[in-house]
This record gives C-alpha cells, sequence and structure tokens, in this order.
C-alpha cells in the first residue's frame, strides 16, 4: 500500500487521487508519520453499500435492531410487512 503525509497529499491531491483510481490501490494517509485516513477507489456501483456499511449511525442502528430482535422486542412477520406495502399504508 503506497503511504503519503498529509502535506504532500496536500499539495498533490489531483495526481494522488488519480493514481488511487487509475490503479485501484488504496493509499494510507499519515500525520507525523502516524496514520489518519486512506484513500480507496470507489466502484460508483458499490458506492451506497460501503457508504452504509461502514456508517457508524447505521452500524449502531443495526445492532441495535438485532439485538432487540434476538431478545423478541421488535419485528413483524415479512408476510405483514409486505401486505402493508401492497396496500400503500
Amino acid at each position: 500500500m503506497a503511504t503519503i503525509g498529509i502535506r504532500d497529499l496536500a499539495n498533490n491531491a489531483s495526481a494522488v487521487v488519480e493514481q488511487v483510481s487509475k490503479t485501484g490501490r488504496p493509499t494510507l494517509v499519515t500525520r507525523r508519520g502516524r496514520p489518519i485516513a486512506a484513500l480507496i477507489a470507489v466502484d460508483e456501483d458499490e458506492l451506497l453499500d460501503h457508504v452504509l456499511a461502514t456508517a457508524p449511525e447505521y452500524l449502531r442502528s443495526m445492532r441495535l435492531t438485532e439485538a432487540e430482535v434476538s431478545e423478541g422486542r421488535r419485528g413483524r412477520p415479512l408476510a405483514e410487512v409486505v401486505a402493508e406495502l401492497d396496500s400503500g399504508a
């Protein structure tokens, strides 16, 4: 994986982003030698999946919902949800 300091990134952002996009290889961004971020190429068709999979609020919501369902505090049968959608309610 390529590595670039944040100052170099600021001075060469366009070229670095072009390289990541062209090669598909991520680049690690550092500040004072410590990793702080990563630049990755994004496939437009997979962008929403990536955003949802890494969004902290989405992940918290999914964990909470899974816990509630496993404890029997939440959830509805699929047939009920489909019937509601079909009725336009």
